[in-house]
């Protein structure tokens, strides 16, 4: 293809979206790059949104898309399915206030549900996201262990904070052998004492990471991962049991960040389909149902170190006690366990554990036709995912099994397809990986197969 063919999709995608061109020169004015997250940018700017229904969003310009991106796979259910918005109301009407300040029966009823899907989980606490939810399973791996280094996988992401924002997205020629790679920082600001902490691993590598981790094992506290890189990029079977079983015999946690990967591939999570029990897992995106939400859960004894009754002492102005601060790993938070979120997040299950298996069997039908367009124009490309998330990797490999096998995909083609996608409708932040939900339906996979062939055909 030509440089200026490749072109072509993003002068299509300026033409057709003038007024969010026009919103992001005015509020680059007020925030920096004009946006609240640089996740949420693109180039050359990203499509302002006003409205969102089921599987579709509706910008500025009245365009309408069918949503893939679905808030970063957190709307399982769709936008503004009824019966989380009929939750919502519920629990505000019946209660009458969005916020207590105080325990609550949803904080309990929602323990309940979530330990009896993730048995891993014996204990739970509530975040306000998965980027605190991954801080406090850090910070309990620290307290339990009273080690304090922690490792995680190249190319995983775990949060915006500097002990793990490190290598997610590193440039393979600056990282290191590929058996043992060396941490790269992600951002400006980092301290460079914390990313010294940082012990960066290979993905599905098993001798490599066994001689890692048995090398810095007085110093580390746990092993963070993501059991699918990204969402998407499974980990092998044996790898995850041989990664267990390491961990159990060095003394290090084992981690499991389910922020992507819970209620998504399955309504127990990776863990339910490796048949591996963590020490402390994290939770986020859909058990939130469409609200910022988080949970962290795990061994008893691990879990119970953050429990309040030593700590409690602290504020006891009646005694001498406060060496006491040291007794307790401290957690805490105005809006954990959020009444309104817990509504929303357990309607969510509820919709899930009898709609589950239809968003799996639509997700396979969707994989397999872009394979299948892909393919006639002799192009080789795999629908890599499990569950209701994939990602469309155009690759001559025979597998992608880490962040080095995937920078080995041809990136330039699949944004060039996805700005073009975009033109036609297909909502999918260029580069990402897809999630479906329950209200994506035949109608919407056919229209997006017709949307593939149009580009390919366009391309090619």
């Amino acid at each position: 293809m030509s440089v200026v063919k490749m072109s072509e999709g993003i002068k299509e995608y300026i033409k057709k979206t003038p007024k969010s061109k026009e919103f992001s020169e005015k509020s680059s004015l007020i925030m920096p790059g004009g946006v609240t997250a640089n996740i949420k940018f693109f180039e050359p700017y990203p499509i302002v949104m006003e409205k969102g229904k089921g599987a579709y969003l509706f910008d500025l310009d009245g365009n309408e898309y069918i949503d893939y991106m679905l808030s970063y796979g957190a709307l399982k259910l769709g936008h503004g399915h009824p019966k989380v918005l009929q939750a919502v109301q519920n629990q505000l009407q019946d209660e009458g206030t969005m916020l207590f300040g105080t325990p609550h029966k949803l904080e309990v009823e929602m323990g309940i549900k979530v330990m009896d899907l993730y048995p891993s989980m014996e204990r739970i606490r509530y975040t306000n996201s998965g980027t605190e939810a991954t801080l406090l399973a850090i910070r309990l791996a620290y307290g339990y262990t009273g080690k304090y280094k922690i490792a995680k996988f190249e190319g995983h992401y775990h949060g915006g904070y500097d002990q793990v924002l490190q290598s997610v997205n590193p440039k393979v020629n600056d990282a290191g052998p590929a058996n043992n790679p060396i941490g790269i920082s992600e951002s400006r600001g980092v301290d460079p004492y914390i990313a010294e902490q940082t012990i960066i691993l290979p993905f599905n590598n098993l001798e490599a990471t066994t001689e890692i981790l048995t090398k810095w094992k007085d110093e580390l506290a746990g092993v963070i991962l993501e059991p699918i890189q990204g969402g998407f990029i499974p980990a092998d079977q044996d790898f995850m049991d041989g990664l267990r079983k390491v961990t159990e015999e060095l003394g290090i946690l084992l981690i499991f960040d389910e922020v992507k990967t819970g209620f998504r591939i399955s309504m127990g999570g990776a863990q339910q389909i490796y048949g591996i029990k963590p020490d402390i897992t994290a939770l986020g995106k859909v058990v939130g149902g469409g609200f910022p939400f988080g949970i962290v859960g795990g061994k008893k004894e691990i879990m119970d170190i953050s429990a309040p009754s030593a700590f409690s002492d602290v504020f006891d102005s009646s005694q001498s006690k406060h060496s006491n601060a040291q007794d307790v790993l401290f957690h805490s938070g105005t809006y954990n366990g959020h009444p309104t979120i817990l509504a929303a997040g357990l309607e969510t299950i509820a919709v899930l554990e009898q709609e589950i298996a239809s968003v799996f069997e639509n997700t396979e039908k969707l994989k397999k036709g872009i394979v299948e367009l892909f393919a006639a124009k002799n192009i080789r490309a795999q629908t890599i995912g499990i569950g209701s998330i994939f990602n469309v990797v155009i690759t001559d490999l025979d597998a992608v099994k880490n962040y080095r096998d995937l920078q080995q995909s041809n990136f330039a083609l699949r944004k060039e397809i996805d700005y073009h996608l975009l033109v036609e409708g297909i909502y999918m932040k260029p580069l990402n990986r897809y999630s479906l939900s329950t209200v994506h339906g035949e109608k919407e996979i056919n229209r997006t197969l017709e949307a593939y062939e149009t580009v390919l055909n366009k391309l090619y």
